[in-house]
């Protein structure tokens, strides 16, 4: 094992030690906290958040055996153990296909990578409707329904692909990511007929050039245009409301005199903090999308032209940096919100055997310790009276 294979070993198993625990997390806030559930978003957030989970258990410790054993294939038996025998031909997709669980395997990484990206898609689509067309009436448009029905439309998208690509056996063990993915199929030639077979060849090959590059569109360069879109309207309201309120500040500041310095200029950091905010967290969302996906779709492409040469080790980092987005997008979109960080702490009160001044059972018996509790609560009891 050479320096970047350790390397690479070493990010593997800081995103399955990372990514594990915290998208477990977010499903257990979302299955214990009813603020979390009645959001439409929160769908969205559950769909990230089931991809990156099934990926990180699935796909990630597979790519890490394998580089500990020296990228040999997967066993057609199981996945977890390493045949003894290395693949010996084809630099681009490996002699062996790891046998029916890798091709599984494979399937699976298609549907969850294609499901993570168009899920990140439909977080951003539902920021727009609630920024820029119609933020009043965003409840009453935006139910769980519509939510679900996007999300189902998105996962046959993803579906599709992988659907088609196990049906014409695209899927399985591909050596220079050290991982079960999309690859072509292997030419079945004979020893005496190469010339013939490798011209039988050729439209296959071309019919998944042609697949590869369909799929990489309809979903990274999908998603992309998407984030690009929506997040720059997103963008362009939020300057335009921080205009507004430094307005309202500035002349706040003129008319009074006597205001203390200190106090001035804490007004003035929290103006240019407000118009950073916005900016950063936009460019945490797609920044992070293109870094982690770029890479490893770039090499895809680049991959299927027969004079390119890519190394072994450039294409186990693309497929590590793709992993690492995983344990990123809990902390990105649901970890470090407010609501999801209440829920997290009622958690873990509740494990001590404690009692949070937030938990709804405090509430009950104490009474609410702010106005935005007292309207919470008061909705949970009115929609309890309102049921059948």
């Amino acid at each position: 094992m050479d320096a970047v294979d350790a390397l690479s070993c070493a990010a593997l198993l800081a995103v399955m030690l990372v990514s594990v625990p915290a998208n477990a997390l977010v499903l257990a806030c979302f299955a214990c906290s009813p603020e979390i559930r009645r959001q439409a978003p929160a769908l969205f957030t559950l769909s990230l958040a089931l991809c990156d989970l099934l990926l990180s258990v699935s796909s990630v410790p597979l790519t890490l055996a394998v580089l500990i054993t020296g990228r040999r294939a997967p066993d057609t038996s199981t996945i977890t153990t390493i045949t003894t025998t290395t693949s010996t031909g084809g630099t681009g997709t490996g002699a062996s296909s790891g046998g029916g669980g890798c091709r599984a395997l494979g399937a699976l990484e298609t549907l969850l990578s294609a499901g993570a990206m168009l899920s990140t898609a439909a977080l951003s689509v539902d920021r727009w409707l609630a920024v820029v067309v119609s933020p009043l009436r965003y409840r009453s448009r935006m139910r769980r329904r519509h939510a679900a029905g996007a999300l189902a439309c998105a996962w046959a998208h993803a579906a599709c692909f992988s659907a088609a690509a196990a049906c014409r056996s695209w899927v399985g063990y591909h050596r220079l990511y050290a991982a079960c993915t999309l690859r072509e199929e292997e030419p079945q030639q004979q020893e005496e007929e190469e010339e013939e077979a490798a011209a039988v060849d050729a439209p296959a090959r071309a019919h998944f050039a042609t697949f590869t590059v369909a799929f990489h569109v309809l979903t990274f360069a999908l998603s992309l245009a998407v984030l690009c879109v929506t997040y720059r309207g997103v963008l362009r309201v939020a300057r335009v409301h921080c205009r507004r309120i430094d307005v309202i500040t500035m002349q706040t500041l003129v008319l009074l005199v006597d205001i203390h310095p200190s106090v001035r200029q804490r007004c003035l950091e929290e103006q240019r903090r407000r118009r950073q905010r916005a900016t950063r967290k936009i460019s945490t969302f797609i920044g992070t999308f293109v870094l982690c996906f770029g890479p490893y779709v770039i090499t895809r492409i680049l991959e299927l032209w027969p004079g390119v040469h890519i190394s072994e080790q450039w294409g186990v980092l693309c497929k590590c940096l793709s992993y690492s987005k995983a344990a990123c997008d809990p902390f990105i979109y649901s970890l470090l919100r407010h609501q999801y960080r209440k829920t997290c702490s009622d958690l873990l009160n509740r494990l001590l055997k404690r009692t949070s001044l937030n938990s709804t059972e405090w509430q009950r018996t104490n009474g609410p310790s702010t106005v935005l509790q007292t309207i919470d609560l008061n909705r949970e009891r009115t929609e309890k009276d309102g049921a059948p």
